[in-house]
């Protein structure tokens, strides 16, 4: 059975795919290409884990395609002195590449944002995943200018999306089509209808 080089295809990705989609800044070039992805999958997933695809984690959730959180990330516009929430596993890829750049880190579940209003407010708002809406409770963690990116939902299209709050409101403002995971604690809620 051959073996798997998994720091070749890390290269791969970094110069076929992320740098080939536009992705430029170098704190996230070096942390995706030596952030060992194939440790965020299940082992049945390892061998694919460097795909341009999102990959069902065994516990219900999406690890996003590469290209995708490269291209959040490097719109985040991430500082060392940022004060960051992320939606999203603490012990996530994701978690793991901003580890690499800052200190200040606090992650919660879509479904617990209110678990992060005790290190409030934050700078700097990652949303590992696509919303249909925002709660409320999420946007008045930040502080005011804070940034905020995540995927939007738009029917059946999903969009990167970047905004900064001003005076306890925040409106995003899509910049890329693509590929990454809705979640469920973010969906639309029904309207009443007669």
């Amino acid at each position: 059975m051959e073996s798997v080089n998994f720091e070749e295809m890390r290269r791969s990705m970094v110069e076929s795919q992320l740098r080939t989609s536009g992705v430029t800044d170098l704190w996230v070039l070096a942390a995706m290409g030596s952030i060992p992805r194939e440790d965020f999958v299940p082992l049945t997933h390892r061998s694919t884990a460097y795909m341009d695809r999102s990959i069902a984690l065994d516990d219900g959730s999406v690890l996003n395609p590469g290209v995708s959180t490269a291209l959040l990330l490097q719109a985040a516009d991430v500082r060392a002195d940022d004060h960051v929430l992320l939606v999203g596993k603490q012990d996530s890829y994701v978690a793991a590449i901003l580890r690499t750049r800052v200190k200040a880190l606090v992650s919660v579940t879509a479904d617990n944002v209110v678990a992060a209003q005790s290190a409030a407010p934050y700078s700097l708002m990652i949303i590992d995943g696509a919303a249909e809406e925002l709660p409320a409770a999420l946007v008045n963690l930040a502080a005011e200018g804070a940034r905020l990116v995540t995927g939007i939902v738009e029917g059946v299209v999903t969009r990167l999306a970047k905004g900064y709050v001003h005076k306890g409101k925040i409106a995003l403002k899509s910049f890329e089509d693509s590929e990454i995971a809705p979640l469920p604690a973010f969906a639309r809620k029904p309207e009443f209808v007669f």
